[in-house]
């Protein structure tokens, strides 16, 4: 497909970089928190990250639809013109509030529901993560490959939990046992748009989670795909950013990761 153009990747880069600057100010200068479920938190950090956002891009491109976490009308909002951004203001929020430095801001620009350009920036570890579709992706301006990694035995996983674990917890813990069992090792960082980066960078071998949110996934899923890694839903079907649930590998053992989720789901 023709690159997008330029101008469009340009502005996902200044505003994840924005909000990594307004998030290390906020940790600095402190910030209140308040609880959007039992232990769903929302900072006035993610607010302003968000509303920044918003006021750049309807600036730039009035006609481009927004999906953002804090203050769309929700996570299925219909897309209102063939261009839509998808932010999510700042992912690893729980990390963020407790003091951990694994978090960051994810942005993906889509069209006609396909990501075509995304921007994700750590601003602890000032990584900055990019792609364009078709053009690879990379860090700090440094092509991505995804991991070599042949056998599930040898690989190292990364997964997360959703906030109702409360609730689905026995099924999501049988699915980790399995993976415990089979990998390596398992990792939860608590940002899956992080995870997502690291699966593209080879230092993650693969990814799954359910329960996420297209502005959770939306960027990293094309930074993965366009680093030689492979992306689907737990059917095996390409991914849908509604759909819920998401397996990101190096596309090695991406087999073996589907096979292991449908044997925790035999009855």
């Amino acid at each position: 497909m023709t690159a997008p153009d330029p101008v469009y990747l340009a502005t996902a880069v200044e505003i994840v970089l924005r909000a990594g600057e307004i998030q290390m100010t906020g940790r600095e200068s402190g910030f209140r928190v308040a609880k959007k479920g039992a232990i769903d938190l929302v900072t006035e950090v993610d607010l302003a990250c968000e509303r920044m956002c918003r006021a750049v891009l309807a600036e730039r491109f009035p006609e481009h639809d927004i999906l953002a976490e804090e203050l769309s009308a929700g996570p299925h909002e219909a897309a209102r013109a063939p261009y839509r951004w998808v932010f999510d203001p700042l992912d690893g929020t729980t990390n963020y509030a407790h003091g951990l430095p694994i978090f960051c801001a994810s942005l993906a620009l889509e069209l006609d529901g396909q990501p075509i350009a995304s921007a994700i920036y750590d601003p602890s570890r000032r990584e900055l993560f990019t792609a364009e579709r078709g053009q690879g992706s990379f860090v700090n301006g440094v092509p991505l490959k995804a991991s070599p990694t042949q056998a599930l035995g040898d690989a190292l996983l990364v997964t997360g939990f959703p906030y109702d674990m409360h609730v689905q917890g026995p099924e999501l813990v049988e699915l980790f046992g399995l993976f415990l069992h089979r990998a390596r090792a398992v990792r939860r960082l608590g940002s899956a748009a992080l995870d997502l980066c690291y699966v593209a960078a080879g230092r993650f071998d693969g990814f799954w989670e359910e329960q996420l949110n297209a502005w959770d996934i939306a960027a990293g899923a094309l930074i993965v795909e366009e680093a030689g890694g492979r992306v689907t839903g737990y059917d095996d079907r390409p991914l849908d950013l509604f759909g819920g649930h998401i397996v990101a590998s190096n596309g090695v053992v991406h087999g073996a990761m589907l096979d292991l989720i449908r044997e925790s789901q035999q009855p």
